[in-house]
């Protein structure tokens, strides 16, 4: 046997952002990024949200953070970006409003 055959397949990996709130940092991607709230962990420590086949963890940490790197790729990153672009003038709109609007 060769070393290609006998390798299983490695699913797509999870960055994990370090966030003050996690909560809100949910929010803002389920608001302005379009994202879906997937999982907040009892205490509010650590949660997920998702968006297609993409997935982010959040993690509350005590600044300074630590810096976090990931590589996010895209088919058509233009499409991508209009389409966030949409959802964030929306989400913009929305909490520019004051209660008397």
């Amino acid at each position: 046997m060769n070393q290609k055959e006998s390798l299983t397949t490695i699913g797509q990996p999870v960055p994990e952002l370090p966030v003050a709130d996690v909560e809100e940092a949910q929010r803002y991607y389920r608001d302005v990024l379009g994202f879906e709230i997937g999982w907040l962990y009892p205490g509010n420590g650590i949660g997920s949200v998702s968006r297609g086949t993409a997935a982010i963890f959040f993690r509350r940490r005590e600044e300074p953070f630590e810096p976090a790197i990931h590589w996010v790729f895209a088919e058509d990153i233009d499409a991508t970006s209009r389409s966030s672009d949409r959802q964030a003038r929306r989400s913009w709109s929305h909490w520019r409003k004051s209660p008397g609007d």
